[in-house]
């Protein structure tokens, strides 16, 4: 039975614009039919607002104060709620290097949380803590990554690449591994990304000093995406492309940027737009604890990270005098307008990539779709563009 009815001047769905739509939703917070209407006003402003599809983070590390890798129930909800403020319908849960045990164990906790919010759906549960952005699996970022290229990540526990180990942790999260970061220079990564690829793992390249003809057997291997592009990579060379040059060049391979214009430079956000065009670019923020929070210090797995006027730094590295990116305050719905204002892209290529593309890369199409039996999962825009309501499961966040 039909509880509500959604009205617009557009919507903009991955597969075409649909003018003056109305959108019937079930009590079940799934679609029930969208049929196009004509101009002709309610009084609440609908017909001035545009429809697009909400977003998908496949790496974020945490938000409002918490930490994936805490595995609690109370921060994935509190997490899952600020999410939601800011376009976000579903998201990778994203790890960081830490010991294998504290590893494990986040990884169960972050498994416990998936479940809980699948069975939510499948009873089509409303309100309440929890209903908000959804974690649908994990980003396994870390340990299996270059030292050269670690970023923040602690070099006492970067782990070889193992097929054992990454088995280890898959059982502890109960198969909800999606996505896992790799440098394929390292001995031992062409074995586990072949494994993980074989065992439906998507494989994203990063953290990596590789040089180009590494990077393109990694591909070969089953590699299908790249780990914020430009960051914690081997430098751009006219000689030696390295991993940054075959991940723009390669057609095949998905790439992901943080687009808050503090990691990537807007003239690198056009190069990679370009190369790898509306199909292949994927939005993300890399967001930690401390987004959506005040500046301080926040904790970004095992180590503290200083926030200061957007900027996440290590806190050790900042106190020696010397700046390390840790993650970002980035929230998706900033990253889709910087990317438009850097670009020049429009509003429907910006959501694209920062849905459609996302939820196409881990082979989970129908999350980043709009049609008749998917969840009635939106963001609303206003004429002016910018992001003023999301709507999840039919219901206004």
């Amino acid at each position: 039975m039909t509880a509500a009815v959604l009205t617009a001047r557009r919507l903009i769905a991955p597969e075409g614009t649909v003018e003056w739509p109305r959108i019937a939703i079930g009590g079940d917070g799934l679609i029930e039919s969208i049929e196009a209407g004509g101009p002709g006003g309610d009084g609440t402003g609908a017909e001035e607002t545009t429809l697009t599809a909400a977003f998908f983070d496949v790496h974020v590390h945490g938000a409002a104060g918490h930490d994936a890798m805490e595995g609690s129930a109370e921060g994935f909800a509190r997490i899952g709620e600020f999410l939601a403020t800011k376009g976000v319908a579903y998201y990778l849960a994203t790890t960081v290097t830490a010991p294998v045990e504290r590893t494990l164990r986040a990884l169960a906790g972050i498994a416990d949380a998936i479940e809980a919010a699948g069975d939510r759906d499948a009873r089509g549960a409303g309100g309440g803590a929890g209903s908000g952005a959804r974690p649908v699996g994990i980003h396994l970022e870390g340990p299996f990554i270059s030292h050269a290229k670690r970023g923040v990540h602690p070099p006492g526990e970067i782990q070889p690449p193992s097929v054992a180990l990454f088995e280890r942790m898959q059982q502890a999260a109960r198969g909800h591994i999606r996505l896992m970061t790799v440098a394929p220079e390292v001995a031992g990564a062409l074995e586990l990304i072949e494994h993980a690829a074989r065992a439906g793992v998507r494989v994203s390249v990063g953290h990596s000093d590789a040089t180009a003809a590494q990077t393109r057997e990694a591909i070969a291997a089953g590699a299908a995406s790249a780990t914020h592009t430009f960051n914690a990579m081997r430098r751009l060379d006219h000689r030696e492309p390295g991993i940054a040059g075959v991940v723009l060049d390669a057609e095949e391979l998905y790439a992901e940027l943080i687009c808050d214009g503090i990691h990537v430079a807007p003239e690198f956000v056009r190069m990679w737009l370009r190369a790898k065009g509306d199909e292949r670019a994927v939005l993300v923020t890399d967001g930690i604890s401390a987004t959506g929070m005040p500046d301080g210090e926040y904790m970004l797995g095992e180590f503290a990270v200083t926030v200061r006027e957007g900027r996440c730094q290590l806190a050790s590295d900042l106190a020696a005098g010397v700046e390390t990116l840790a993650g970002s305050v980035l929230t998706m719905d900033r990253a889709v307008a910087n990317v438009q204002r850097f670009t020049g892209a429009s509003l429907a290529t910006a959501v694209r990539l920062a849905s459609r593309n996302p939820a196409r890369m881990l082979g989970l199409d129908e999350l980043g779709e709009i049609a008749v039996g998917r969840a009635a999962n939106f963001n609303v825009y206003s004429a002016e563009g910018s992001l003023v309501r999301t709507i999840l499961r039919g219901r206004a966040m």
